[in-house]
């Protein structure tokens, strides 16, 4: 049955073009004028996915977000909208937006938000695992609006159908395996094999061993016949992370089987046939390899065919947003918390921050803060260590105690008396001098916060700013 699209705005035009775009994907699209008009037939037809302009006149897009979500969380609603701004995408991933669309998107930007929305609804397909949780590994994970993130997405869908070699650079937790295992779940060998190598997590011969197996004999420790990933994953998908890590003995033997499409195992002296389509990945800048006689020149060429680069996240700062509320949602699901909101202040700082670990350290940093939240909120200083210089007030005083220890350490021991003080007071001002405010948002200990007010002889008692502080000094 072909999925059921509402387009949902007071503009013709734009209506118009969704409706021709997404009718030739073969979904069945309907349009509404305006929001009261979109909930009156949303009780009335099922719906898989929701296109929602956010401004709109009399009800906007996101009342009708928040109703729908509150009376049918099932569907996925991908907002569109002239404003680019991160607050309007925060809003939208809090009442619950699969994802969001800035005008003016082009037709392959809105086919492959909705091609995200509806894999997620997908069923998944049983594996030789039996769960078929290798299938949840497509366009649905991969989170991204911006433009770069928009050519990824073009460039996927138009290599996935074909046998072609991949190679995906970019740097460590871009997401590289989510668009290996998407070029594979979205092409013609699905339904076999993706066997993914890590080659940076073995030997030279644990790797080899691994790749085209060993016969029984072949070295100390292999007391049975082994196959090997080419093997394997024959008929399906290859993945090769981290192929810059490989020797160069190594990078001639793979170099064989891409050409002949055979290869030997560890101690054996007959060939066989493999057939698969290679996908590699790599942080390093192998052209820069091979000018340093590093990685073999004629391997490049051959795993260079199609180049998809990955950016780090400090390039797409307008997808944090989205990114944080995709695992904040799943992250408490897993762990059984109740948290699903990010404050502003919170917010800001995810959004200043560089994130050298790029996605995977986001990942890792809203894992601490779910599991630190005592409400459905996270704040900032459950973020831990994410702040950096650029993020302080414009004082340069620090906001958080990790970031206070991180100044005091650089700095030269006669300032540090001064930071602890502004410390103390900017924290004090933000929170309408409520010390107990001022020492959850900073992440420290209400002791320890009303200790260093003594020690600065910081005094609010008596204050009318300050109802928690009568008795503080």
């Amino acid at each position: 049955m072909s999925a059921r699209i509402l387009v949902i705005d007071d503009e013709e035009i734009v209506v118009r073009s969704c409706l021709r775009i997404l009718g030739e994907c073969g979904y069945v699209v309907e349009a509404a004028r305006s929001g009261e008009d979109a909930l009156r037939k949303i009780e009335d037809t099922r719906y898989d996915v929701l296109v929602l302009d956010i401004m709109m006149p009399k009800m906007d897009g996101m009342e009708v977000l928040q109703r729908v979500k509150e009376a049918h969380p099932d569907i996925d609603v991908v907002m569109i909208t002239g404003l680019s701004a991160v607050g309007t995408a925060v809003r939208a991933m809090k009442l619950g937006a699969f994802d969001y669309l800035p005008k003016p998107f082009d037709p392959d930007e809105l086919k492959l938000v909705v091609q995200r929305a509806l894999e997620r609804r997908r069923p998944l397909p049983q594996g030789a695992g039996g769960d078929g949780a290798e299938a949840r590994y497509s366009f649905e994970n991969i989170i991204g609006t911006c433009a770069a993130m928009q050519s990824v997405y073009r460039l996927v869908a138009q290599c996935a159908p074909t046998n072609s070699t991949v190679l995906i650079t970019g740097e460590s937790g871009t997401g590289k395996e989510l668009i290996a295992r998407a070029i594979h779940y979205n092409s013609l060998r699905k339904d076999k094999p993706f066997v993914a190598v890590d080659c940076n997590a073995l030997t030279e011969t644990l790797l080899e061993s691994e790749l085209f197996g060993h016969v029984k004999g072949a070295f100390t420790g292999a007391i049975a016949s082994k196959k090997g990933m080419f093997e394997i994953a024959s008929g399906g998908t290859l993945f090769l992370d981290e192929i810059g890590n490989i020797s160069l003995a190594t990078q001639a033997k793979l170099l064989r089987v891409i050409q002949e499409r055979e290869f030997r195992a560890v101690g054996d002296t007959r060939a066989q046939s493999t057939d698969i389509r290679l996908l590699t990945a790599t942080n390093k800048d192998l052209k820069a390899m091979v000018a340093e006689g590093a990685f073999r020149e004629d391997l490049y060429y051959r795993i260079n065919i199609f180049p998809i680069h990955m950016p780090p996240l400090r390039d797409r700062r307008e997808d944090i947003p989205a990114l944080s509320y995709h695992f904040l949602r799943a992250l408490s699901e897993e762990l059984g918390k109740d948290a699903s909101e990010i404050s502003e202040d919170a917010m800001a700082a995810l959004v200043s921050y560089d994130w050298p670990g790029n996605v995977r350290e986001v990942e890792n940093t809203m894992h601490r803060a779910v599991i630190l939240a005592t409400d459905k909120v996270i704040r900032r200083a459950h973020l831990g260590n994410i702040t950096q210089a650029g993020d302080q007030s414009a004082s340069g005083v620090p906001r958080s105690a990790e970031e206070l220890k991180r100044i005091k350490k650089a700095a030269r021991e006669k300032s540090v008396e001064d930071i602890e003080k502004q410390f103390v007071l900017e924290a004090l001002k933000r929170n309408a001098w409520n010390v107990t405010k001022s020492a959850e948002e900073t992440g420290m200990q209400r002791a320890n916060f009303q200790a260093l007010m003594k020690k600065y002889e910081i005094r609010v008692r008596g204050t009318a700013r300050d109802p928690d502080s009568a008795d503080e000094s």
